[in-house]
């Protein structure tokens, strides 16, 4: 019973890193699996500074071998200052997501898209590297594999229902206890935190 209940909440949690909105496209076949390739780290790293001195730092390494064009939009965008401002709007027990544009202070909400960055999405990468502890995911629009675009998910524990089902671009490889500060943030509604846990800035650096 306590197995079927593990099962049901990893599931749960898979279904929650879309952003709710009905996809343009209703593909929800698995895209292809990349098998047996070994993440390589990028020479550079992504470095997300919390405006919140509590929340600290959190240090990353991409993986262009696995995912080149989700790691390209994420470099893209953070150097374009993007994700400035926004707001980690989704905590739960399994992962903190941000990169919706909507959580952006003064933001008016987007009529077109939740979470879009305004660029086209970019399509499903997916692997056979396993969703452990403090792996980068990317989340999307809808049930449609190819819709990711500009959010991101990094994991709090072994997550085995996103295996296969999200494109996995890099990992926390410094401020891992950062990420569990921002994860038992209260109050909350729902998954999202009352009071907004916002990114300062995500910088792109040599190693």
């Amino acid at each position: 019973m306590k197995k079927l209940l593990y099962l049901f909440l990893i599931l749960a949690a898979g279904a929650s890193l879309s952003c709710g909105n009905k996809p343009t496209n209703t593909k929800t076949a698995n895209a292809e699996v990349k098998k047996g390739v070994a993440p390589v780290a990028d020479a550079e790293i992504a470095v997300i500074e919390m405006e919140n001195p509590v929340y600290g730092s959190i240090k990353l390494e991409l993986y262009s071998n696995i995912a080149p064009k989700m790691v390209a939009r994420f470099k893209e965008l953070a150097k374009e200052g993007y994700y400035n401002g926004i707001a980690f709007h989704r905590i739960n027990d399994f992962v903190i997501q941000a990169g919706d544009a909507d959580t952006k202070p003064g933001r008016t909400k987007n009529p077109m898209k939740e979470g879009d960055s305004g660029k086209p999405n970019v399509q499903a990468e997916f692997s056979d590297i396993l969703y452990d502890t403090g792996i980068l995911g990317a989340a999307r629009l809808g049930n449609d594999v190819n819709s990711q675009n500009s959010q991101f998910f990094i994991t709090l524990k072994r997550s085995a229902g996103f295996d296969n089902q999200y494109t996995v671009f890099g990992k926390v490889i410094d401020g891992m206890g950062n990420v569990r500060t921002i994860a038992g943030v209260t109050p909350k509604e729902g998954e999202r935190p009352l009071e907004p846990i916002r990114i300062k800035s995500v910088t792109i650096v040599a190693k």
